[in-house]
């Protein structure tokens, strides 16, 4: 096979990057923007002694999956990869992903549906390059080629005006645009931060020198046309470096931070803090990690790669016996953090600025962990297993590193049982995740309870839900269509009694079809909804 030389071929399968995966002549083809489903023409633009790569030329007869984008830019811009793609089928390519980064690792956790809220508009943070006509847009994919684009539709609706404004004014001001190929030039980043619950935003200005000319000027004129702009900055990166944000920041107005509020506590968010893009969902996230943490009276929490504080103060904010210590490397989200707890009322929070991966957490009773991308070091892994905490949570956003990480506390006794993910961003290849890690042993107290059976009701220990009712929940929470002999299977492996016969094969060798993954996890929620398994 040679480049340029034309070929038929079928899409399989697409990876988080949006590559739709087929095969020619036995050898693996990636095509960008192919969905599985999909027949395709394409020319071969790239043979390796592994792969090639090739570029969709017609498209013979589309997958069911396919959609139309609805971005002028998709294709060219590197943020979406599956704009072209119901999202429905965008969640189930995650989770699948997901379950397979566990495979890989050895390990078959039960991974649930996606949970998800908008797909459009979620993003409270953007970071927008600088052309050299002083248009913004985001980087082409594998390049730092400026794409412009007008109206970004996952980004907060607030954000679009307040460019173009930027723009006008720095044009009008004769502000030039930085060069990274020559060094040269003062405008490299705009930098704006939104509080989806408080509406605060913040517009920080990345540039190359602290002697930017007009700076006050410019953040006057911000503050006046957009009021909900609350906080305007400088951010001085003399760099040359693919880096945005440099080390020095100075403050043009406004108190230099932004509020929001998260679980019904408010939080201060500093420009170089972490805080997730998605408000929303963060929200319903958190919301899973406090219900896995599930704290008891005097427990000690350690939160690793705690940014602001959020999860942790989070999880202990209504269990007034417990504490908490969290670890963040960067010192301004260390602040804020201690800032957060004193603003929220909550005395029994200390957050300590270092290295978490260095971090020793003894005496936790519960240890929250949610590192970068690249997860957790080896050593981390090793303390905190000998630590031996009783419940280890885990907040990911790559489900290759969180199965790693949590195959290596495997190899300490701790069992990952069920993977919950959430959609944080749509349109993306990102998704993100959390596990509990727990040892296999049971650790509880024996009580001793004297009751009569006469005057209790024991409605509740009747035998559940019906089997319709399970069905109408699975459909109404997943959209999934599920048999009875699919429930009956998982209602099999839970422990759960069936009369002799029922779903049952007539004959020993007669071969029964066996509930999908997808499906034995939505089976699995709607047992826990109905209180039916524990």
């Amino acid at each position: 096979m040679e480049k340029n030389e034309i070929y038929e071929t079928v899409i399989t399968d697409i990876n988080n990057m949006g590559n739709g995966v087929g095969h020619i002549e036995g050898k693996v083809v990636f095509v960008p923007g192919g969905v599985d489903g999909d027949r395709l023409l394409v020319k071969i633009i790239k043979v390796t002694s592994g792969y090639l790569v090739a570029r969709t030329e017609k498209i013979l007869a589309p997958s069911p999956y396919r959609v139309p984008p609805g971005c002028p830019v998709f294709g060219r811009c590197g943020g979406c990869v599956y704009r072209n793609i119901s999202y429905e089928h965008e969640r189930e390519l995650k989770r699948s992903y997901i379950e397979h980064a566990f495979k890989k690792a050895g390990l078959s956790p039960v991974v649930l549906p996606v949970e998800y809220g908008k797909e459009e508009g979620y993003r409270n943070k953007a970071q927008y390059p600088v052309s050299g006509d002083l248009k913004t847009g985001f980087y082409a994919g594998y390049s730092h080629s400026v794409i412009p684009c007008e109206n970004c539709l996952l980004e907060d609706i607030d954000f679009a005006p307040i460019l173009r404004f930027c723009e006008k004014w720095l044009k009008d001001a004769g502000i030039s645009a930085y060069d990274e190929r020559t060094g040269k030039g003062q405008v490299r980043h705009v930098y704006l931060r939104k509080g989806t619950a408080t509406g605060e935003i913040m517009l920080t200005l990345v540039v190359s020198s602290g002697k930017f000319p007009k700076a006050e000027e410019f953040a006057g004129a911000v503050v006046e046309k957009f009021p909900a702009v609350k906080t305007v900055l400088l951010n001085i990166n003399s760099e040359q470096t693919n880096v945005i944000l440099g080390g020095k920041y100075r403050l043009l107005c406004g108190k230099g931070y932004i509020e929001d509020i998260i679980c019904g506590l408010r939080f201060r968010v500093s420009a170089p803090s972490f805080w997730q893009v998605n408000r929303d969902m963060a929200e319903r996230m958190y919301e899973r990690v406090r219900a896995l943490a599930s704290l008891q009276k005097g427990d000690k929490v350690c939160d690793l790669f705690c940014g602001t504080g959020s999860i942790g103060l989070s999880v202990i904010k209504d269990v007034k016996d417990a504490s908490l210590v969290g670890v963040e490397v960067i010192f301004e989200a260390v602040e804020n953090a201690a800032e957060n707890a004193k603003i929220n009322g909550i005395e029994n929070a200390r957050f300590v600025c270092g290295d978490a991966n260095s971090a020793d957490p003894q005496n936790s009773d519960v240890i929250i962990i949610d590192p970068p991308r690249k997860g957790c070091a080896a050593e981390l892994v090793e303390r905190v297993a000998n630590i031996s905490p009783r419940a280890v949570i885990y907040v990911s956003c790559n489900p290759d590193t969180l199965a790693r990480d949590c195959a290596a506390f495997a190899k300490y006794g701790y069992i990952t049982d069920t993977v919950y993910p959430f959609d944080l961003f749509p349109r993306t290849g990102h998704v993100e995740t959390v596990v509990q890690l727990s040892k296999g042993e049971i650790q509880s107290k024996k009580i001793r309870v004297d009751f009569s059976l006469e005057d209790m009701d024991m409605s509740g220990f009747q035998k559940g839900a019906t089997y319709g009712e399970i069905k109408a929940y699975v459909k109404e929470h997943t959209g999934l269509t599920v048999s009875s002999l699919y429930i009956a299977q998982v209602k099999q492996k839970c422990g759960i009694i069936e009369r002799e016969n029922y779903n049952k094969p007539k004959s020993e060798n007669a071969k029964q079809p066996q509930c999908p993954p997808e499906k034995e996890a939505a089976i699995r929620e709607a047992l826990k909804h109905f209180r039916m398994i524990g």
